[in-house]
């Protein structure tokens, strides 16, 4: 059997574009609600100028909910609130191998594509990683 081999020389042509952000006003019961409706299992959390703020997962919503349950006030708690305050980020020109090796030793399941700007342009996860594999 030959070895597999990344079909990648960049981060760019790993990430899948216009990833999915929600806004920092975004509350936690949307963000269920949202990632339910669309099958998302994280997004990350941008201001308004378009910058990341971190990432806000189901297991950060689940946490949410168990801290919760027995309440019977309105929950308007925010994203921002309950979200991770890192994003993991590269450069589009980050090199293929260079990305790999940050989604394992970060043990993180996302890595965020920002531009010159910061602005997040795609977004990258082991599954991108393997379609490029042959």
């Amino acid at each position: 059997m030959e070895p597999m081999v990344l079909r990648a020389q960049t981060a760019a042509e790993l990430m899948t574009p216009g990833p999915v952000s929600l806004s920092a006003q975004t509350t936690a019961a949307q963000a269920a609600a949202f990632f339910t409706d669309h099958g998302y299992g994280a997004a990350v959390v941008i201001d308004e100028a378009g910058h990341p703020l971190g990432v806000v997962s189901k297991t950060d919503l689940l946490i949410h909910a168990r801290q919760r349950q027995g309440s019977n006030e309105p929950d308007h708690t925010l994203v921002t609130e309950i979200m991770t305050p890192a994003v993991f980020s590269v450069r589009p020109d980050a090199s293929a191998r260079s990305v790999v090796e940050k989604l394992l030793n970060l043990h993180v399941h996302h890595l965020f594509v920002v531009d010159d700007s910061g602005v997040i342009v795609g977004v990258i996860s082991p599954i991108d990683v393997l379609r490029k594999l042959e």
